[in-house]
């Protein structure tokens, strides 16, 4: 069987996985619907926004720091060429009317080179592990701490 008939774009948009694509200067391409409902934003309205300014930092909280450690990741992805995995990490997303949300993600970044062998593109691709850090919290809360 062929892929020459698929429709990429249609199997972007269903994916399951929160995926963004970025330029090497960190400007959304594409965003997948999957990512547009689990981060509370528009599908279509991020394209050609820079991912720092689409998505700040909790401004109420001065102890963020899930956008230094995607920018990292993201600079190591451009120096190296290689892929680059986030463990779990803390940042808020604000929705559409309302106050900032507590979520917790785990991201991977892998980069798309080019024939020249540079990065063109980098797949973000990200996923909401909220669930499983609360319960991780809750369980440790649970058990005597240790002297």
């Amino acid at each position: 069987m062929s892929l020459d008939n698929v429709d990429f774009r249609q199997v972007f948009d269903n994916t399951p996985s929160l995926v963004l694509i970025l330029d090497p200067g960190f400007k959304i391409v594409a965003q997948n619907r999957a990512h547009a409902r689990a981060t509370l934003s528009d599908e279509r309205g991020l394209v050609g926004k820079n991912l720092f300014e689409a998505f700040p930092d909790n401004p109420a909280d001065s102890a963020a720091e899930g956008l230094s450690q995607l920018r990292a990741s993201l600079l190591k992805v451009l120096k190296t060429k290689t892929a680059d995995v986030i463990a779990p990490f803390r940042y808020d997303v604000q929705g559409a009317r309302g106050p900032f949300e507590t979520r917790w993600w785990t991201v991977t970044n892998t980069p798309i080179l080019g024939a020249d062998g540079f990065v063109r593109w980098i797949i973000n691709r990200a996923e909401d592990v909220t669930e499983l850090v609360e319960l991780r919290n809750q369980l440790a809360s649970s058990f005597p701490k240790k002297p």
